[in-house]
């Protein structure tokens, strides 16, 4: 049956009134920056392959084996996202319908013709190739370390065939499935995949276990704790506890084998046991996780979301952090756009975006206005720092304020030689580019070889050298040195990375001595810094934050998402390497540390200037009760960005 292979940048129950977007959403992976969303296409129910939808949820999870659809017949749409419950369609839903925007799923089963034309993001269909390409390495890994005991569903085939394929080989006995694809219920609505099934020799039944391009534990030292994550080896099913890691919480991966169990259950299929198998990036370990705990909370977001795609339960906006690149967000078609819609109203999302605004909306907090006119208590449930800021951001969104200063002076460590330090990676692959800023002169160092490379080892110990050389300089010159980023997550990670991957080669140090620095007060995080100053109402990213201090990047597509699509062609993934995407990137790369440098320099000058935060940006005191309202209307909006 088996016929070939194939940034940083920012960093729950529905009632009887329109049902937010944001319910039912879960906090933003660090690695994805993005969740849930658009889990639906039209087109034929079952006679068809299914093909890959391009979403905002980790798009590492995009596979032909879980695509969402829905039947041929329109939804009737109503403002704002309303429909008659006369007017739902048979619908079906995969589980990446189960995390992310309400609104946008019911924009999507309402209106995806409307879709049809409009550009998949370069960075998800990178994503989703890389995705492709980590599951056929470990399928082929898998098959070839015994392969008369997997059955390979045809990933070519017809949906139809394909799931009778899979029931075939379960009733068969099969011991592995690859590419398993289950019967679509239409009562349920539920439609998915798992690409393996593992039969469960002990007590009957299948396991899912299903493969991801995201990390799913991390390593740790073994050591006593109060939970150890049960993993297998992923060629011998041998769960138990594993105290050399510790768990990556992954909701999404979760709900995936919830969906499955309940979608094997219904044919007498699932195993007893009550388990599920995940295999990460590394594909070194299958992390077992416990279904029983989960199902009650599927089985509440599942039909919280089924209802929403038939047209049940009505929903309206609300800010979460997939707007950054939704195209809902400035496309109106019941209506006004999401973004347009939620500045007419001044929704709380805007200032308090995701969880925040559930909370405040369970306070009866529903506008800015709302929030900035708070005088009573904070509210018990608040879990999202001090609630007086929470305050100060509302009243300073009415006031156009794009900056509020918590303290008189503000302060950021200063040195006398300073270096700006800023890297591109790509992908899990490496990271290709290493780009410092010392002096006001800009030394990029980098391999052009496609990545994963060698190459990358040679590139990091000449920017770690060079790094350390201007440190061990300032030193003897009995001066103080300073290296900054912005948000040093990205840098913490890859000097990590690469002092493990590359042990031992020409100036590569140690982990300890990566330790060593990143630790001690001379790796500066100006994104901490600007945290620790500033009350941020539109977000804290360097994109959103430098050109309050007066920088322009000078391309304005500059972005990381962008940039992932300029390194495929400078460096030839597609084709013959385009030198003028190289030149692109280190553009854009040099403009990152030189947004630190001037952000540093206007949050705290070496000499007066006029030009500077403290003078600039106004004080906590400036806004220490809420703004008066013109009368006879509500103002202007301030302008709006996608940050969240």
């Amino acid at each position: 049956m088996y016929s070939g292979s194939g940034d940083r940048e920012g960093r729950k129950e529905d009632g009887s009134a329109a049902s937010r977007s944001g319910e039912f959403t879960t906090p933003a992976p660090a690695e994805t920056d993005s969740m849930a969303a658009d889990p639906i296409t039209i087109g034929p129910m079952d006679d068809a392959p299914i093909e890959s939808d391009p979403t905002e949820t980790d798009p590492s999870e995009l596979d032909p084996i879980e695509a969402a659809s829905l039947a041929t017949d329109p939804i009737e749409s109503t403002p704002m996202g309303t429909v008659p419950v006369e007017s739902a369609p048979v619908a079906f839903i995969d589980a990446r319908a189960l995390i992310g925007c309400r609104h946008r799923l019911h924009l999507d089963a309402a209106h995806p013709q409307l879709l049809t034309n409009v550009a998949e993001d370069p960075g998800v269909r990178q994503r989703r190739e890389a995705a492709t390409a980590h599951r056929n390495r470990v399928r082929d890994a898998l098959v070839a370390a015994d392969p008369d005991s997997w059955v390979i569903i045809d990933p070519t085939a017809r949906a139809s065939d394909r799931a009778a394929a899979t029931m075939s080989a379960c009733a068969a006995g099969a011991q592995h499935i690859w590419g398993a694809l289950l019967p679509q219920e239409p009562d349920t609505g539920r439609r998915g995949g798992s690409e393996i099934l593992l039969r469960d020799r002990e007590r009957g039944g299948y396991i899912p276990i299903i493969v991801v391009n995201h990390k799913v534990t991390d390593p740790r030292k073994p050591e006593p704790a109060d939970f150890h994550p049960t993993t297998s080896d992923p060629y011998r099913w041998d769960p138990r506890p594993d105290p050399s890691r510790k768990l990556r919480q992954q909701p999404r991966d979760q709900q995936r084998l919830a969906h499955l169990y309940r979608m094997l259950q219904r044919h007498g299929l699932a195993s007893p046991a009550l388990v599920g198998g995940v295999i990460g990036y590394h594909f070194d370990r299958i992390l077992v996780h416990d279904l029983g705990p989960l199902l009650d909370d599927y089985d509440r977001r599942y039909a919280d979301r089924i209802a929403v795609v038939r047209g049940e339960l009505p929903t309206v906006p609300s800010k979460v952090p997939e707007c950054r690149q939704c195209p809902w967000w400035t496309r109106g078609v019941e209506g006004p756009s999401c973004e347009g819609w939620l500045v007419e109203q001044r929704d709380v999302s805007l200032v308090a975006p995701g969880s925040r605004a559930d909370v405040l909306r369970g306070h009866g907090v529903e506008t800015i206005d709302d929030l900035a006119a708070w005088t009573g208590e904070d509210p018990e449930d608040w879990q999202h720092g001090p609630f007086d800021e929470a305050v100060v951001t509302a009243r300073a969104w009415l006031a156009g304020a794009p900056l509020v200063r918590r303290f008189d002076r503000v302060h950021v460590r200063r040195a006398d030689v300073e270096v700006d330090v800023d890297l591109e990676s790509f992908q899990e692959h490496g990271a290709y580019l290493w780009g410092t800023l010392l002096d006001g002169r800009y030394r990029p160092f980098v391999t052009w070889d496609p990545l994963p490379t060698e190459d990358e080892g040679r590139s990091f110990g000449e920017f770690w050298t060079w790094l350390m050389t201007v440190r061990a300089e300032a030193a003897t010159a009995g001066k103080t040195f300073a290296a900054y980023c912005y948000s040093r997550t990205a840098e913490d990670k890859w000097l990590y990375e690469s002092a493990r991957r590359f042990a031992g080669r020409p100036g590569v140090p140690t982990v300890d001595q990566v330790r060593a620095f990143v630790d001690g007060p001379e790796w500066v995080d100006m994104f901490q810094a600007v945290t620790d100053q500033f009350i941020c109402p539109n977000g804290k990213g360097l994109k959103k934050i430098a050109p309050v201090a007066g920088f322009a990047w000078r391309d304005p597509e500059a972005g990381g998402e962008a940039s992932m699509s300029w390194y495929r062609q400078a460096v030839g993934y597609d084709g013959a390497p385009d030198l003028t995407q190289r030149t692109r990137l280190l553009e854009y790369n040099e403009d990152d540390v030189r947004a630190t440098q001037v952000l540093r320099e206007w949050m705290m000058p070496r000499v007066p200037n006029p030009h500077c935060a403290e003078l600039e940006v106004p004080a906590l005191a400036d806004f220490g009760r809420a703004p008066e309202l013109p009368a006879g209307g509500r103002g202007a909006a301030p302008s709006l960005g996608r940050g969240v």
